[in-house]
């Protein structure tokens, strides 16, 4: 899938996704990631879905962005609330959804200036 925008304004931009990778700023990353409009975190040091931590979490609380999206796989998949407990003490949500959701959701949310933050689960 191709993802346009048009303007990122020298921003992180999702430029496509499929399974098993994503391009950002046209360049492939093929690992599991964090990704904001000014940085990218890679790898994010999750496995895969099912052992998804707190600690995963609380790395993207860190970062102090105003939302966070999850990207969950090929399919919609809900976190247990005690994951984000590192975010939601520090008054930040977290939307899940299928990682292609997830990207196009960035997209939208950076093109409007928002210091947002994708975890991203590519496999």
């Amino acid at each position: 899938m191709k993802l346009h925008l048009t303007n990122a304004d020298g921003n992180n931009l999702i430029t496509g996704y499929e399974t098993g990778w994503v391009a950002i700023n046209k360049i492939r990353h093929s690992s599991n990631l964090i990704l904001m409009p000014n940085q990218i975190i890679e790898p994010w040091e999750v496995k895969d879905f099912e052992n998804l931590r707190a600690e995963n979490i609380a790395l993207i609380a860190t970062l102090k962005p105003e939302v966070v999206l999850l990207g969950t796989g090929a399919s919609h998949r809900f976190i247990h609330p005690k994951l984000t407990s590192a975010l939601t003490e520090i008054g930040i949500s977290l939307e899940c959804m299928s990682t292609a959701a997830a990207c196009r959701t960035y997209n939208i949310l950076m093109g409007e200036g928002r210091n947002v933050a994708v975890g991203l689960l590519l496999s």
